[in-house]
């Protein structure tokens, strides 16, 4: 069974920062590029940052460059996403799935960033 499984979020004051942890299972997570996606209240799901299969090449939206890092550990079937100098408006439920045609997706992490 394909799952995936998101974790790590929280409550944090802007400047603060977050590592989100995704655990993929019954699958070859090390052929598939992975893709963080996150959801704001009221918004559809957007694109935050992808990395290629081997972790070579990662591509981010502008609002996060210099800000997130996204990584894998192909061994332990897990990408992260570490998340530096949080703002407001990076609140959102992340998730992450790999290229279409998509996995069901996971319970997302709440990430809440207020003072």
């Amino acid at each position: 069974q394909e799952a995936l499984v998101e974790s790590g979020g929280g409550l944090v004051q802007p400047g603060g920062s977050l590592r989100l942890s995704c655990a993929a299972s019954g699958f070859d997570f090390s052929a598939y590029a992975m893709t963080w996606y996150r959801q704001a209240p009221g918004r559809g799901r957007d694109y935050v940052a992808s990395i290629t299969s081997d972790g070579s090449i990662s591509t981010y939206t502008d609002s996060v460059k210099g800000r997130f890092t996204i990584s894998r550990d192909n061994a332990k079937n897990t990408v992260y996403l570490q998340m530096n100098n949080l703002k407001p408006e990076d609140t959102a439920v992340y998730y992450c799935n790999r290229p279409r045609p998509y996995l069901d997706w996971g319970q997302g992490t709440q990430v809440t960033v207020s003072s």
